[in-house]
C-alpha cells in the first residue's frame, strides 16, 4: 500500500530537478537580454509572455471560487512577481552563483523552522551548511545591494512555496498558476516598460524573451506546482538547495569551471539532504489491522 506515496515522492523530486535545470539554462539566456532590455525589462518579458501562454493553454475557469481562493491566488501572484523582480535585480549586480545561494537560504530557513522531527531538522541543517559552504568563496566581495535583493528574493521564494501549495489545493490543473502569473505580469510590466520602453517590442528581444519565459518560468513553475502536490512544503524547500549545487556541477561539466574540495563536499551535503528530506516527508505505511479499509464506507471515502 506504500507504492503510491513513494512513487509520488519520486515523481515530485524528478519534477523539482527538471525545473532546476530549466531555470539554470533560462538564467543563462536571460543574461544575454540584460544589455538590451535591462533587468526589469527582462523580468517583464519573462513573466508577461508566460502569463499569456498559460492563459491561452489553461483557459482557467473563473467562476465558483470564494474570496479566500482569490486571496490565495493573488498573494501567490505577488510572491511570484516579487521573487522574479528582486532576483533579477540581484543578478544584475552580483554573480549568479552567490545570488542563487543567498536566495535559497530563505526556503531552507523555513524548512528548519517547520521541521517537526529530528530527522527533518537534520536534513535541513545539512542543506543549509552545504549551501553556505558552496557559496562562501565570493560572499566577501558582493555588492551589498545585490546581496540584499537576493535575500529579499529568498523571502519571496519562501512565500511562493507556501502559497503555491495552497493554490494547488484550491485550483484544479494549472489554473491557480495561470491566475498568479497574470498578477505577477501586472506587477512587472509597468516597471519593464518604464525601464526599457519600445526595446521590448524588438523582434530579437521578443524572441529571447520567449525562450527565457519558457525555460525560466513556464516549464519550471508548472513542474514545481505539480511537485508541491506530491511533496511537503518543508521537503520541497530543502530540495531548492539543489539549485546552487546544480549550477556548480553545470559549470564544471559544461564550462570547465573547477570545483574545489569544499565545493564538492557542499554538493554531496546538499544532495544527501534533499534525498533525506524527501524520505522524512514520505508518510509511513500503517501497520497491523488498521492498514485495511473498514467496510464499504471507508473504501468510498478513499
Amino acid at each position: 500500500m506504500t507504492a503510491p506515496a513513494r512513487t509520488g515522492s519520486s515523481t515530485g523530486v524528478g519534477m523539482v530537478l527538471a525545473g532546476t535545470l530549466s531555470v539554470q539554462f533560462g538564467s543563462a539566456v536571460a543574461a544575454l537580454l540584460f544589455p538590451r532590455a535591462g533587468a526589469l525589462g527582462t523580468v517583464a518579458l519573462r513573466v508577461t509572455i508566460t502569463a499569456v501562454l498559460l492563459l491561452a493553454v489553461c483557459r482557467p475557469r473563473l467562476r465558483g471560487y470564494g474570496r479566500a481562493d482569490w486571496t490565495v491566488a493573488g498573494a501567490y501572484g505577488v510572491a511570484l512577481g516579487g521573487m522574479n523582480i528582486l532576483f533579477y535585480q540581484a543578478i544584475d549586480r552580483i554573480p549568479l552563483g552567490p545570488a542563487v545561494t543567498l536566495e535559497v537560504l530563505g526556503p531552507l530557513l523555513m524548512s528548519v523552522v517547520a521541521a517537526r522531527r529530528a530527522a527533518s531538522l537534520l536534513w535541513a541543517g545539512l542543506a543549509f551548511a552545504g549551501v553556505l559552504l558552496l557559496g562562501r568563496d565570493g560572499f566577501d566581495r558582493l555588492d551589498p545591494a545585490g546581496a540584499g535583493f537576493a535575500l529579499g528574493a529568498g523571502a519571496m521564494c519562501t512565500a511562493y512555496i507556501l502559497l503555491g501549495a495552497r493554490a494547488g489545493r484550491r485550483f484544479p490543473r494549472l489554473d491557480g498558476l495561470a491566475v498568479a502569473m497574470t498578477v505577477a505580469a501586472l506587477m512587472s510590466l509597468p516597471l519593464g516598460i518604464g525601464s526599457a520602453g519600445a526595446t521590448l517590442l524588438e523582434p530579437g528581444v521578443l524572441g529571447l524573451g520567449l525562450v527565457v519565459a519558457l525555460l525560466s518560468s513556464g516549464l519550471p513553475y508548472t513542474l514545481e506546482l505539480l511537485a508541491l502536490r506530491r511533496l511537503s512544503a518543508p521537503a520541497f524547500a530543502v530540495l531548492t538547495g539543489l539549485a546552487p549545487a546544480v549550477g556548480a556541477l553545470a559549470g564544471f561539466l559544461v564550462l570547465g569551471q573547477e570545483l574545489s574540495v569544499a565545493q564538492c563536499l557542499a554538493v554531496v551535503l546538499v544532495v544527501a539532504a534533499g534525498s533525506g528530506a524527501v524520505r522524512a516527508g514520505t508518510p509511513r505505511p500503517p501497520r497491523g489491522r488498521h492498514a485495511r479499509p473498514r467496510g464499504r464506507g471507508a473504501a468510498r471515502r478513499g
